[in-house]
């Protein structure tokens, strides 16, 4: 059974520069419209009426953009390297919504929801290329457009990310002072979760640069690193009870809050089953272990079982902490002398906010 295509699989396949997107390029500019479903199943098979079926048909973007000068729908293979067949009259069931009104668009939208199938379809008349897949259609901009809108989108993803840092680092000292509430936490998840799907949306965009997007992966790959393990963190931390498949869970649940909700502490307090956002919150003291260097996870687990919420660790000797299980008197004192740094600017911060 041939594996689904993902959209990001899909837009690789369209990316300029291939012959799929070569095919494109030549019937728009031959002015002709096609729909060209990218796949076959059995459910392809029951819309099909009429046309022909191709023996052994390589595809090339030639022969795709010669067949699109007929009406009909041409169906190419799942790995897209053979043309099945042309000129095919579809018959998608009416039941599938739609809210396009070009009939060509309408069919290929019916289609792809019916079969499960992306399909293509290219107006003629708007000389546009729109992808249908997995209920949603993305249209085919060319990489000029696509190249604004990454650069606008990258600024936009740098901006957020410095956000992101400004809460962490407020989260960082509420968490030492021992000042923390469910409202700092919250801040810190819909920063990390906006930047998390910032950065997949630009991701996704990319795709349409072809292989002048790799410097823009590399950018985005900068920028939202760590931001997932972050999320992570912090759910390790104040989600109660803390066993692995509570904050698996919880983070499915995160990732499915709906972006304009996600301004709202109160609806993500709601949805991640926290306490009220003004209510005092505490820390087992996972994410600040985590920023101790060199410190392996195995002992960072050990510390955060022994003493169980991150003031007790604050306050912890260096011989408390070297009685912990794979805790020696050397990492006992290099763990000390990070909490006492990161004590020290605590303090600093709150003395010149007085000031």
């Amino acid at each position: 059974m041939t594996a689904r295509l993902s959209l990001h699989d899909v837009l690789e396949r369209l990316a300029p520069g291939t012959p799929l997107r070569h095919a494109v390029e030549r019937i728009i500019q031959q002015r002709n419209g096609a729909l060209v479903i990218l796949g076959f199943n059995a459910g392809v098979a029951d819309l099909c009426s009429g046309g022909f079926e191709l023996s052994d048909s390589a595809f090339t973007p030639a022969k795709l953009a010669e067949l699109a000068k007929m009406d009909g729908a041409i169906i190419i293979d799942d790995s897209f390297g053979h043309i099945l067949r042309a000129n095919v009259h579809l018959l998608p069931n009416p039941k599938y919504g739609t809210d396009e009104t070009g009939a060509r668009h309408r069919t290929a939208e019916r289609t792809a929801q019916q079969t499960g199938k992306p399909v293509l379809s290219v107006s003629e008349d708007r000389r546009m290329a729109t992808l249908f897949i997995d209920g949603t259609k993305h249209e085919l901009l060319s990489p000029t457009l696509v190249a604004a809108k990454v650069n606008q989108s990258l600024q936009t993803l740098d901006r957020f990310r410095r956000r992101l840092e400004d809460a962490e680092e407020i989260l960082t000292r509420s968490e030492i002072a021992d000042l923390v509430t469910f409202r700092t936490v919250l801040t810190v998840l819909q920063r990390s979760e906006l930047v998390h799907r910032i950065g997949q949306e630009i991701k996704q965009d990319a795709v349409g640069l072809g292989d002048e997007g790799s410097l823009i992966v590399l950018q985005i790959a900068d920028l939202i690193h760590g931001v997932d393990e972050l999320r992570e963190l912090i759910l390790a931390d104040y989600v109660r009870p803390n066993r692995a498949n509570v904050i698996r869970r919880t983070l499915h649940d995160l990732e499915a809050i709906p972006t304009a909700d996600l301004t709202s502490a109160e609806r993500v307090a709601e949805a991640l089953g926290f306490d009220q956002p003004d209510q005092q919150a505490e820390a087992r003291g996972v994410r600040l272990l985590s920023h101790v260097p060199r410190l392996p996870d195995f002992v960072r687990a050990s510390l955060v079982r022994h003493f169980r919420d991150l003031q007790r660790l604050l306050a912890a000797s260096a011989a408390d902490l070297e009685r912990v299980e794979g805790v020696g008197a050397a990492r006992a004192e290099q763990i000390r002398r990070f909490f006492d740094r990161m004590v020290d600017r605590t303090q600093m911060w709150q003395s010149t906010s007085l000031d």
